[in-house]
């Protein structure tokens, strides 16, 4: 089981930088580690450029900071680094609130215990 504390960035319209956010927490259980792992590895074999892991947001136990407000859904984004192909993911998510973007610096796969 993994707690990763990740710098967090919300973007509001498409056209607007994005904000830095405080530290997004959250954590990422045995089977979901397990499902990045598949998600890479399907990567590998696929030439595909992304795969979405659905997780749930209690199942992530996510701390955003509360004047962000809840998310209505999230996801967590695996990719291939373009230097090294080692697999990368990121959280991915949507604020209640307007539905903007929310999202997280990447982590690599690999890192995960």
């Amino acid at each position: 089981m993994d707690n990763l504390t990740v710098e967090g960035w919300l973007k509001e319209l498409p056209d607007k930088k994005p904000i830095a956010l405080e530290r997004i927490r959250f954590h990422i259980s045995p089977e979901c580690h397990l499902a990045l792992e598949a998600a890479e590895e399907e990567l590998h074999k696929t030439h595909a450029s992304e795969k979405f892991v659905n997780v749930g947001l209690r199942e992530l136990e996510l701390q955003i900071h509360p004047e962000v407000g809840p998310l209505s859904d999230c996801q967590l984004r695996v990719y291939l680094g373009e230097m090294d192909s080692r697999g990368q993911f990121h959280l991915v998510g949507h604020r209640a609130s307007d539905n903007s973007l929310i999202y997280t610096n990447p982590v690599m796969v690999d890192q995960l215990g």
